[in-house]
C-alpha cells in the first residue's frame, strides 16, 4: 500500500534529539562547501596516521592522472556542450577535476606543489573564460561545471597568489546566470520537460556560487527551490512517493540506473554543501533524501522495489507538446557504481546515528571510491568529484541518537535568512544492463526529435550518444530517447 506523497510513512520518534547541523555565525565559513576546515585537518591526520579506510582512500586519489602536479590548463574563452556546437567541454571538466584533486591531494599532503598547480589551473580559467553555449547541453555544462569549480577554488581560496575576486566574477557572471535562469524557466519549456537531474545540477551550481561569494539571495533561491522548487528537482518532486517500507522511490529510477545515481550524487553534494553552513537539507521532510537514497542504494544492488506509473508533460511553451510514461523502475547491471555513496552514507549513520543497510552495503561495496578519470573517459564518469572514502569517512559522532531509517525526525532547519544580505546551475551518466521502462506518446516524437536536431529543448543530455552506443549496445529511438538492452555480462559503464 502506497502512502501519499510526502507521508512520513511508518516513522516512530527517535528516543533523544538529534544533532543540529553545523550553525553558521556571521558571514559564510569558509572553506564550507563539500569540505570544512575540520573536514580536511581530519583526512590529514587519519592518513598521516596510517589509518584504514583512508588510506586506501588517498592511494586512489594519489594514483589518479588529474592529481599529479604540473598539470597544465588549457582555458578557452567559450566552452560549448551540445548538438550543433564545437564542443569542448571535456576540456574544462578535466582542469576542474585535475584543481579540485591537486587541492585536495594539498591538504592531506601539505605539499605546496599540488596548491600550486590547483591555483595555476583556475587562475588561467578564471582569466580566459567569457561564455558558455551550445545548445540546451549548456545548462547542463553550467550546473555541474559550476559547482564542481567552486569546490575546487574553496581549497585553495586562501592562497595568496589566487585571483579570488576575478574567480567570483567568473561563478557569478558566467555560470550562475545559466543556471539562475534554467531554475527559472526551465529553456521556455513546459516545467516538468527536464528530469529531476537537470534541476538538480542548475541548484548545485547556484548554491555553491551563493556560499563561494557570500551571496545570501542565491543561497535563499537554492534552498527554496529544494524545498519548494516548480520543477522535478525539488526534493518531493525527485522523490515523489514514500512507501510502507522506509523507501521513497525515486523519479529517474523509472528512466535508468546511470541517471538515477547521478541523481542521489547531486542532491547528497547539495545537502552536504548546505549542511556545512548550518541549513540542514539532509533531514528536510522527514529525512525524504535518505529514504530515496536508500531506495536508489536498493535497487542498484539488484533488490526490488515498488514504482508508481508517471506521466510527465514534455514541450516548449506555446510550441510542440506530448507525454513521456515511465511504468517501473529500469533494469540495473549491479556492477555499475558511482562515487556518490560515502558521503551519504557517513551522513545519515554516522553523524546522525541512524541505521541505512542499503546504504551501508552499497558504501562498502564502491569503497574505496576514486573521481574523475576513475570511472570512464565519457563526461558521466567526471560528473562527481568523488575520493567519498578519503573525505567522508568519519568516526560516530559522540552525541548522535540511535534510530531506524524510518524514524528519523529532522533537526530544525537553520532558516536561510542567517545567511548575509546579497552583495550589490542530465548529463551523460546512462545506465547500462536495463530495459527503459519510458515511452513517447503517439505523434509526439517527430516534434522531439526535430526540437533536438535543431539544438532545443530535446536535447537533453544526449551528446554522448556515439561513446554510448559503442560501449554498451544502446538503441537509439525516434524521439531521441534511448532503449537500453538487456546485457548478458555484468560490469562496466556507459556513458
Amino acid at each position: 500500500m502506497l502512502k501519499a506523497a510526502g507521508a512520513a510513512a511508518g516513522a516512530v520518534g527517535v528516543a533523544a534529539a538529534l544533532p543540529a547541523a553545523p550553525a553558521a555565525a556571521v558571514g559564510y565559513a569558509h572553506p564550507g562547501l563539500l569540505h570544512t576546515g575540520a573536514d580536511l585537518a581530519r583526512m590529514a591526520a587519519k592518513v598521516k596516521a596510517g589509518a584504514a579506510p583512508y588510506t586506501a582512500g588517498y592511494a586512489r586519489l594519489t594514483a589518479n592522472r588529474h592529481a599529479q602536479s604540473g598539470w597544465t590548463a588549457n582555458p578557452q574563452a567559450t566552452v560549448y556542450r551540445g548538438s550543433g556546437s564545437p564542443q569542448n567541454y571535456a576540456i574544462l571538466y578535466n582542469d576542474l577535476h585535475a584543481a579540485y584533486q591537486n587541492g585536495l591531494r594539498f591538504h592531506v599532503s601539505g605539499e605546496s606543489a599540488h596548491a600550486d598547480t590547483a591555483v595555476a589551473i583556475l587562475n588561467a580559467w578564471s582569466a580566459k573564460l567569457t561564455s558558455l553555449a551550445g545548445s540546451a547541453d549548456r545548462f547542463l555544462a553550467a550546473g555541474l561545471y559550476g559547482y564542481q569549480a567552486a569546490n575546487a577554488a574553496e581549497l585553495v581560496r586562501d592562497r595568496p597568489d589566487f585571483e579570488l575576486e576575478r574567480f567570483q566574477r567568473m561563478l557569478s557572471t558566467v555560470f550562475s546566470p545559466l543556471s539562475e535562469s534554467f531554475l527559472t524557466d526551465h529553456n521556455n519549456a513546459v516545467v516538468t520537460n527536464y528530469w529531476p537531474n537537470w534541476d538538480l545540477t542548475a541548484m548545485a551550481c547556484v548554491l555553491a556560487t551563493g556560499i563561494f561569494c557570500d551571496d545570501g539571495a542565491r543561497v535563499e533561491q537554492a534552498v527554496e527551490y529544494f524545498k519548494n522548487g516548480s520543477g522535478l528537482g525539488a526534493v518531493k518532486k525527485a522523490i515523489p512517493v514514500v512507501h510502507d517500507d522506509g523507501l521513497a522511490e525515486w523519479l529517474e529510477a523509472g528512466r535508468d540506473q546511470g541517471h538515477a545515481l547521478l541523481g542521489v550524487g547531486l542532491m547528497g553534494t547539495f545537502c552536504e554543501m548546505a549542511w556545512n553552513q548550518g541549513i540542514d537539507l539532509y533531514g528536510h521532510d522527514d529525512s525524504r533524501f535518505l529514504k530515496g537514497a536508500q531506495y536508489v542504494a536498493k535497487w542498484s544492488l539488484g533488490g526490488e522495489v515498488a514504482y508508481t506509473a508517471n506521466t510527465r508533460a514534455k514541450g516548449a511553451v506555446g510550441g510542440w507538446s506530448g507525454s513521456e510514461t515511465a511504468s517501473g523502475a529500469a533494469g540495473v547491471d549491479p556492477a555499475m557504481t558511482r562515487p556518490i555513496w560515502a558521503m551519504i552514507a557517513s551522513h545519515y549513520t554516522k553523524r546522525r546515528g541512524l541505521s541505512a543497510p542499503y546504504l551501508t552495503r552499497i558504501a562498502a561495496k564502491a569503497a574505496p571510491e576514486g573521481g574523475g578519470g576513475d570511472y570512464g573517459p565519457n563526461s558521466g564518469g567526471y560528473d562527481q568529484l568523488g575520493f567519498g572514502t578519503l573525505a567522508f569517512t568519519r568516526d560516530r559522532s559522540a552525541s548522535t541518537a540511535g534510530g531506524s531509517s524510518t524514524a528519523v525526525s529532522p533537526s530544525p532547519s537553520v532558516p536561510a535568512s542567517r545567511a548575509p544580505s546579497p552583495s550589490s546551475s542530465a548529463s551523460g551518466a546512462v545506465a547500462s544492463g536495463g530495459s527503459a521502462a519510458a515511452s513517447v506518446s503517439a505523434g509526439t516524437a517527430g516534434a522531439e526529435a526535430a526540437a533536438a536536431n535543431s539544438g532545443g529543448l530535446a536535447s537533453t543530455g544526449s551528446t554522448d550518444l556515439v561513446a554510448w552506443t559503442t560501449a554498451t549496445g544502446l538503441t537509439a529511438l525516434a524521439g531521441g530517447l534511448l532503449l537500453l538492452r538487456r546485457r548478458g555480462r555484468a560490469g562496466g559503464e556507459a556513458e
